[in-house]
Protein backbone atom coordinates (compact mmCIF):
# COMPACT_ATOMS: atom_id res chain seq x y z
CA UNK A 1 0.00 0.00 0.00
CA UNK A 2 1.14 3.79 -0.66
CA UNK A 3 2.41 5.45 1.64
CA UNK A 4 0.68 9.34 1.52
CA UNK A 5 3.65 11.59 2.16
CA UNK A 6 3.70 15.83 3.04
CA UNK A 7 7.13 17.38 1.73
CA UNK A 8 7.44 20.93 3.36
CA UNK A 9 9.89 22.93 1.92
CA UNK A 10 10.77 26.51 1.02
CA UNK A 11 10.77 27.90 4.13
CA UNK A 12 10.96 31.96 5.86
CA UNK A 13 14.83 32.00 6.22
CA UNK A 14 17.81 32.91 4.25
CA UNK A 15 18.57 29.40 3.42
CA UNK A 16 15.19 29.58 1.42
CA UNK A 17 16.71 28.64 -1.93
CA UNK A 18 18.82 25.40 -0.73
CA UNK A 19 15.63 23.78 0.01
CA UNK A 20 13.60 24.71 -3.20
CA UNK A 21 17.35 22.93 -4.82
CA UNK A 22 16.58 19.93 -2.03
CA UNK A 23 13.02 19.54 -3.07
CA UNK A 24 13.64 19.55 -6.54
CA UNK A 25 15.76 16.51 -6.02
CA UNK A 26 13.97 14.73 -3.42
CA UNK A 27 10.86 15.01 -5.94
CA UNK A 28 12.99 13.56 -9.01
CA UNK A 29 14.44 10.68 -6.89
CA UNK A 30 10.92 9.38 -5.18
CA UNK A 31 9.41 6.65 -6.36
CA UNK A 32 5.55 7.71 -7.27
CA UNK A 33 4.52 3.70 -7.10
CA UNK A 34 5.65 3.65 -3.63
CA UNK A 35 4.47 7.20 -2.52
CA UNK A 36 1.79 9.65 -2.66
CA UNK A 37 3.33 12.77 -2.67
CA UNK A 38 2.00 16.09 -1.88
CA UNK A 39 4.16 19.44 -2.06
CA UNK A 40 3.28 21.84 0.41
CA UNK A 41 5.70 24.92 -0.37
CA UNK A 42 6.17 27.84 2.29
CA UNK A 43 6.83 31.20 0.81
CA UNK A 44 9.57 32.87 1.34
CA UNK A 45 6.90 35.71 3.34
CA UNK A 46 5.86 32.37 5.39
CA UNK A 47 2.47 31.46 3.58
CA UNK A 48 1.64 27.65 3.74
CA UNK A 49 0.73 26.37 0.42
CA UNK A 50 -0.59 22.90 -0.10
CA UNK A 51 -0.11 21.33 -3.98
CA UNK A 52 -1.62 18.62 -5.71
CA UNK A 53 -0.53 15.50 -5.21
CA UNK A 54 2.40 14.77 -7.55
CA UNK A 55 1.77 12.64 -10.90
CA UNK A 56 5.50 13.08 -12.61
CA UNK A 57 8.81 14.73 -10.83
CA UNK A 58 8.98 18.16 -11.13
CA UNK A 59 12.04 19.09 -13.76
CA UNK A 60 12.38 22.65 -12.98
CA UNK A 61 12.45 24.92 -9.46
CA UNK A 62 9.70 27.49 -10.97
CA UNK A 63 7.45 23.96 -10.59
CA UNK A 64 7.69 24.64 -6.90
CA UNK A 65 6.79 27.58 -6.72
CA UNK A 66 3.28 27.91 -6.40
CA UNK A 67 0.22 29.67 -4.88
CA UNK A 68 -3.58 28.68 -4.32
CA UNK A 69 -6.31 28.21 -1.71
CA UNK A 70 -6.44 26.90 1.92
CA UNK A 71 -2.86 28.01 3.14
CA UNK A 72 -1.92 26.99 6.46
CA UNK A 73 -4.79 26.22 8.02
CA UNK A 74 -5.94 23.98 5.63
CA UNK A 75 -2.74 22.48 5.55
CA UNK A 76 -2.71 22.25 9.37
CA UNK A 77 -6.05 20.73 9.04
CA UNK A 78 -4.80 18.41 6.69
CA UNK A 79 -2.34 17.13 9.06
CA UNK A 80 -4.56 16.59 11.96
CA UNK A 81 -6.87 14.53 9.74
CA UNK A 82 -3.93 12.14 8.92
CA UNK A 83 -3.71 12.73 5.35
CA UNK A 84 -0.49 12.28 5.69
CA UNK A 85 1.80 8.86 6.62
CA UNK A 86 4.91 10.54 7.24
CA UNK A 87 5.96 14.10 6.41
CA UNK A 88 8.88 15.13 4.99
CA UNK A 89 10.53 18.60 6.10
CA UNK A 90 12.70 19.52 3.21
CA UNK A 91 13.71 22.65 5.27
CA UNK A 92 17.24 24.42 6.04
CA UNK A 93 17.80 27.14 8.78
CA UNK A 94 15.89 28.93 10.83
CA UNK A 95 11.85 28.14 10.70
CA UNK A 96 12.28 25.27 9.88
CA UNK A 97 15.06 22.94 10.75
CA UNK A 98 15.61 24.61 14.17
CA UNK A 99 12.59 22.66 15.69
CA UNK A 100 9.82 24.86 15.17
CA UNK A 101 8.24 22.84 12.88
CA UNK A 102 9.34 19.65 14.36
CA UNK A 103 7.37 21.12 17.35
CA UNK A 104 4.41 21.41 15.14
CA UNK A 105 3.94 18.00 14.23
CA UNK A 106 4.79 16.73 17.30
CA UNK A 107 1.88 18.40 18.87
CA UNK A 108 -0.15 17.24 16.02
CA UNK A 109 1.24 13.26 16.58
CA UNK A 110 2.68 13.24 12.61
CA UNK A 111 5.41 11.20 12.02
CA UNK A 112 8.35 13.26 10.80
CA UNK A 113 11.32 12.38 8.76
CA UNK A 114 14.60 13.70 10.82
CA UNK A 115 15.18 15.13 14.07
CA UNK A 116 13.28 16.13 16.99
CA UNK A 117 12.56 19.19 18.59
CA UNK A 118 15.74 19.38 21.13
CA UNK A 119 18.41 17.94 18.51
CA UNK A 120 16.58 20.32 15.74
CA UNK A 121 17.21 23.57 18.20
CA UNK A 122 20.19 22.54 19.63
CA UNK A 123 21.69 21.88 16.55
CA UNK A 124 20.58 24.80 14.97
CA UNK A 125 22.24 27.31 17.56
CA UNK A 126 25.74 26.69 17.27
CA UNK A 127 26.64 28.46 20.64
CA UNK A 128 23.86 25.96 22.32
CA UNK A 129 25.56 22.87 20.70
CA UNK A 130 28.86 23.67 21.36
CA UNK A 131 27.71 23.95 24.47
CA UNK A 132 27.01 20.62 24.82
CA UNK A 133 29.75 19.43 23.03
CA UNK A 134 32.38 20.82 25.64
CA UNK A 135 29.89 18.97 28.44
CA UNK A 136 30.05 16.03 26.37
CA UNK A 137 34.23 15.90 26.53
CA UNK A 138 34.64 16.70 22.84
CA UNK A 139 37.23 19.08 21.53
CA UNK A 140 36.67 21.69 19.74
CA UNK A 141 38.22 25.26 18.74
CA UNK A 142 38.09 27.84 21.35
CA UNK A 143 34.59 30.13 20.92
CA UNK A 144 32.76 32.94 22.01
CA UNK A 145 29.68 34.48 21.21
CA UNK A 146 28.06 37.82 21.17
CA UNK A 147 23.86 39.02 21.26
CA UNK A 148 23.50 41.87 18.64
CA UNK A 149 22.50 44.32 21.85
CA UNK A 150 26.30 43.45 23.72
CA UNK A 151 27.69 44.74 20.54
CA UNK A 152 25.97 47.27 19.68
CA UNK A 153 26.64 48.77 23.55
CA UNK A 154 30.27 49.20 22.91
CA UNK A 155 31.74 47.96 19.61
CA UNK A 156 35.49 48.94 20.52
CA UNK A 157 35.37 46.84 23.85
CA UNK A 158 33.60 43.79 22.04
CA UNK A 159 36.44 43.52 19.46
CA UNK A 160 39.02 43.90 22.33
CA UNK A 161 37.16 40.66 24.21
CA UNK A 162 36.97 38.73 20.52
CA UNK A 163 40.98 39.92 19.95
CA UNK A 164 42.21 38.78 23.34
CA UNK A 165 40.23 35.78 23.93
CA UNK A 166 40.09 34.08 20.52
CA UNK A 167 42.44 36.23 18.25
CA UNK A 168 43.51 36.24 14.22
CA UNK A 169 42.17 34.64 12.20
CA UNK A 170 38.93 33.94 13.66
CA UNK A 171 35.63 32.86 11.79
CA UNK A 172 32.28 35.00 12.57
CA UNK A 173 28.80 33.14 12.10
CA UNK A 174 25.53 33.65 12.86
CA UNK A 175 24.69 31.62 15.71
CA UNK A 176 21.19 30.11 14.01
CA UNK A 177 21.72 29.81 10.26
CA UNK A 178 23.54 27.16 8.08
CA UNK A 179 24.78 26.87 4.11
CA UNK A 180 27.65 29.07 4.94
CA UNK A 181 25.34 32.34 4.62
CA UNK A 182 26.39 35.41 6.42
CA UNK A 183 29.91 34.01 7.37
CA UNK A 184 33.41 35.95 7.27
CA UNK A 185 37.00 35.21 7.90
CA UNK A 186 38.88 38.38 9.55
CA UNK A 187 42.31 38.84 10.17
CA UNK A 188 42.12 42.46 12.30
CA UNK A 189 39.74 44.59 14.13
CA UNK A 190 38.48 46.47 11.26
CA UNK A 191 37.46 43.47 9.31
CA UNK A 192 36.00 41.89 12.48
CA UNK A 193 33.94 45.43 12.59
CA UNK A 194 31.96 44.64 9.47
CA UNK A 195 31.94 40.65 9.51
CA UNK A 196 29.65 41.41 13.02
CA UNK A 197 27.65 43.96 11.21
CA UNK A 198 27.31 41.33 8.50
CA UNK A 199 26.30 38.27 11.01
CA UNK A 200 23.80 40.08 12.65
CA UNK A 201 22.17 40.73 9.65
CA UNK A 202 20.74 37.24 10.08
CA UNK A 203 20.55 36.26 13.66
CA UNK A 204 20.27 38.24 16.69
CA UNK A 205 23.74 36.31 18.25
CA UNK A 206 26.65 35.63 16.93
CA UNK A 207 29.47 32.96 17.28
CA UNK A 208 32.98 33.96 16.35
CA UNK A 209 35.71 30.68 16.45
CA UNK A 210 39.23 30.66 16.32
CA UNK A 211 40.84 30.14 12.89
CA UNK A 212 42.54 27.08 12.59
CA UNK A 213 44.63 25.21 9.82
CA UNK A 214 43.38 22.15 9.89
CA UNK A 215 41.76 19.55 6.75
CA UNK A 216 37.95 19.29 6.93
CA UNK A 217 37.13 16.21 7.16
CA UNK A 218 32.97 14.86 7.10
CA UNK A 219 30.96 11.94 8.05
CA UNK A 220 26.93 10.91 7.46
CA UNK A 221 25.13 9.40 10.55
CA UNK A 222 21.73 7.34 10.08
CA UNK A 223 19.86 5.86 12.76
CA UNK A 224 17.56 6.55 16.10
CA UNK A 225 18.41 3.99 18.68
CA UNK A 226 21.14 2.35 17.27
CA UNK A 227 22.92 5.24 14.61
CA UNK A 228 25.55 3.70 12.27
CA UNK A 229 28.32 5.96 9.99
CA UNK A 230 28.70 6.42 6.66
CA UNK A 231 32.27 6.23 4.28
CA UNK A 232 33.89 9.73 5.23
CA UNK A 233 34.90 12.34 3.19
CA UNK A 234 37.18 15.67 2.99
CA UNK A 235 36.24 18.95 1.94
CA UNK A 236 39.22 20.76 -0.44
CA UNK A 237 38.07 24.32 -0.90
CA UNK A 238 40.03 26.25 -3.65
CA UNK A 239 38.83 29.14 -1.61
CA UNK A 240 40.06 30.45 1.53
CA UNK A 241 36.94 28.82 2.99
CA UNK A 242 34.17 26.88 2.13
CA UNK A 243 31.28 29.51 2.10
CA UNK A 244 28.26 29.70 0.18
CA UNK A 245 29.14 30.30 -3.38
CA UNK A 246 31.67 27.50 -2.87
CA UNK A 247 29.07 25.32 -1.66
CA UNK A 248 25.85 25.81 -4.63
CA UNK A 249 27.24 28.62 -6.93
CA UNK A 250 31.02 27.65 -7.88
CA UNK A 251 32.41 24.38 -8.74
CA UNK A 252 35.54 25.52 -6.33
CA UNK A 253 35.67 23.10 -4.34
CA UNK A 254 37.02 19.44 -4.34
CA UNK A 255 35.14 16.51 -2.18
CA UNK A 256 37.31 13.76 -1.80
CA UNK A 257 35.21 10.48 -1.04
CA UNK A 258 36.82 8.31 0.60
CA UNK A 259 39.28 10.76 2.38
CA UNK A 260 42.48 9.40 3.05
CA UNK A 261 42.72 8.48 6.64
CA UNK A 262 44.35 5.99 8.71
CA UNK A 263 41.96 3.10 9.94
CA UNK A 264 42.60 4.01 13.48
CA UNK A 265 41.17 8.03 12.45
CA UNK A 266 38.31 6.35 10.61
CA UNK A 267 37.40 4.63 14.02
CA UNK A 268 38.22 7.27 16.12
CA UNK A 269 36.29 9.93 14.07
CA UNK A 270 33.29 7.28 13.93
CA UNK A 271 33.01 7.05 17.76
CA UNK A 272 33.43 11.20 18.23
CA UNK A 273 30.02 11.54 15.47
CA UNK A 274 28.11 9.26 17.44
CA UNK A 275 28.86 10.44 20.59
CA UNK A 276 28.22 13.83 19.06
CA UNK A 277 24.80 12.55 17.73
CA UNK A 278 23.61 11.13 21.47
CA UNK A 279 24.57 14.14 23.38
CA UNK A 280 21.66 16.32 21.28
CA UNK A 281 19.58 13.56 21.42
CA UNK A 282 19.73 12.97 17.31
CA UNK A 283 17.54 11.08 15.63
CA UNK A 284 16.58 10.12 11.45
CA UNK A 285 19.88 11.55 10.29
CA UNK A 286 23.22 14.08 10.66
CA UNK A 287 26.02 15.20 9.11
CA UNK A 288 28.74 15.61 11.07
CA UNK A 289 31.80 18.16 10.61
CA UNK A 290 35.65 17.69 11.83
CA UNK A 291 38.87 19.44 11.73
CA UNK A 292 41.80 16.86 11.49
CA UNK A 293 44.60 19.26 12.75
CA UNK A 294 48.32 18.62 11.76
CA UNK A 295 49.15 17.10 14.95
CA UNK A 296 46.57 14.12 14.05
CA UNK A 297 43.83 15.45 16.49
CA UNK A 298 40.28 15.61 15.88
CA UNK A 299 38.32 18.73 16.60
CA UNK A 300 34.30 18.55 16.33
CA UNK A 301 33.04 21.93 14.38
CA UNK A 302 29.22 20.63 14.17
CA UNK A 303 26.78 19.02 13.53
CA UNK A 304 23.84 19.28 11.01
CA UNK A 305 20.46 18.24 11.14
CA UNK A 306 19.45 18.81 7.88
CA UNK A 307 22.29 18.65 5.46
CA UNK A 308 22.38 19.99 2.35
CA UNK A 309 20.58 16.80 0.68
CA UNK A 310 21.27 16.64 -3.24
CA UNK A 311 22.41 13.92 -5.24
CA UNK A 312 25.69 15.69 -4.84
CA UNK A 313 25.48 17.28 -1.85
CA UNK A 314 27.91 15.72 1.17
CA UNK A 315 25.87 13.76 3.03
CA UNK A 316 24.24 11.74 0.16
CA UNK A 317 28.00 11.45 -1.72
CA UNK A 318 28.94 10.04 1.69
CA UNK A 319 26.32 7.29 1.66
CA UNK A 320 26.57 6.50 -1.76
CA UNK A 321 30.00 5.79 -1.46
CA UNK A 322 28.88 3.17 1.08
CA UNK A 323 26.07 1.51 -1.33
CA UNK A 324 23.71 3.40 0.06
CA UNK A 325 21.86 5.41 -3.58
CA UNK A 326 20.06 8.24 -3.23
CA UNK A 327 16.44 7.10 -3.80
CA UNK A 328 17.41 4.50 -1.21
CA UNK A 329 18.35 6.91 1.16
CA UNK A 330 15.22 8.31 0.93
CA UNK A 331 13.56 5.48 2.25
CA UNK A 332 15.87 4.62 4.89
CA UNK A 333 14.93 8.36 6.56
CA UNK A 334 11.26 7.57 5.81
CA UNK A 335 11.26 3.95 7.85
CA UNK A 336 13.32 5.72 10.44
CA UNK A 337 11.01 8.53 10.80
CA UNK A 338 8.29 5.90 11.11
CA UNK A 339 10.11 4.14 13.45
CA UNK A 340 11.14 6.75 16.11
CA UNK A 341 7.02 7.74 16.19
CA UNK A 342 5.89 3.87 16.77
CA UNK A 343 8.79 4.05 19.64
CA UNK A 344 6.80 7.32 21.04
CA UNK A 345 3.42 5.88 20.90
CA UNK A 346 4.53 3.53 23.63
CA UNK A 347 4.84 6.72 26.24
CA UNK A 348 2.27 6.82 28.97
CA UNK A 349 0.55 10.23 28.99
CA UNK A 350 -1.67 8.94 32.56
CA UNK A 351 -0.63 8.71 35.78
Amino acid sequence: MKKKLGLLYGGKSAEHNVSLQTAKAVTAALDLYKFDVYPVYISIDGTWTEGEKLETPVSTIEELKFTGNGGMEHVLSMLAQGKYDVVFPLLHGPNGEDGTVQGLLEVLNVPYVGNGVLASSAGMDKVVMKDIFAQAGLKQVGYTHMTRMEWEQDKEAGCTLIEREIGWPCFVKPANLGSSVGISKCQSKEELACAMEEAFQYDRKVIIEEGVVAREIEVGILGNESPVCSVIGEIVPKKDFYDYKAKYEDDDTALIIPADLTDAQKAEMEQLAIRAFRSLDCSGLVRADFFLMESGSLLINEVNTMPGFTPFSMFPLLWKEAGVEYPQLIEKMIDLAVERHTEKQKIKYTV
